[in-house]
């Protein structure tokens, strides 16, 4: 097995799943507001087969959607991270990132702050040579966060297999960053901080 990565960021802390995540997640959830570009909300036994397989898959590959820490409180508050989707996508295989965070804590820079953080770990620790991001085309929170972290929009819309036909929520947007991208960015804001 694979050690499992955990990392600090300057509030937060990413880390393996506890049992003691799981109502706190499961309220998460249950949160029409959070879930709302979410075919439904998820029952607290659907909420802990989540929690559950996100556990196992880091515990399989020492990397995985990662549970989130504020580390002043040790408070729980959502999950950020790297997942292999299951369902058939027109660009699959692919290595996405993705979060979701309990609504109290929205608007604080978390989800920006840790997915920073992600894509470093993606990129320079695993190696990876793209990441990709997709959320519902009405979810206009996500992409901002997508475009906060520098991820790139390519215009190639497409319809999710996993969401119903003639829902709302099943146009989907996709957004790529390749590893040279990345690092020309970074690049960037070392030539910035160095002027």
């Amino acid at each position: 097995m694979p050690p499992i990565i955990q990392f600090e960021t300057k509030r937060l802390l990413l880390r393996q799943w506890q049992l003691s995540d799981y109502p706190l997640f499961s309220e998460l959830n249950a949160d029409p507001v959070v879930m709302a570009h979410f075919p439904s909300t998820l029952s607290v036994s659907e909420s802990d087969a989540m929690a559950t397989r996100c556990q196992s898959l880091i515990a399989e590959r020492g990397w995985g959607l990662w549970a989130v820490e504020v580390k002043t409180s040790q408070q729980f508050i959502g999950f950020v991270g790297l997942h292999i989707p299951t369902a058939t996508l027109p660009f699959s295989p692919c290595v996405e990132i993705g979060w979701r965070l309990a609504a109290e804590f929205w608007g604080q820079g978390f989800a920006t702050e840790a997915a920073c953080h992600v894509l470093q770990i993606g990129f320079e620790v695993l190696h990876l040579s793209e990441i990709v991001s997709f959320t519902a085309l009405l979810n206009q929170k996500s992409q901002r966060v997508m475009e906060r972290i520098g991820m790139r929009h390519i215009q190639e819309n497409f319809e999710h297999p996993s969401v119903a036909i003639g829902s709302p929520l099943r146009a989907h947007c996709l957004y790529r960053l390749s590893y040279h991208q990345w690092k020309h960015q970074q690049n960037n804001l070392i030539d910035r901080s160095d002027n």
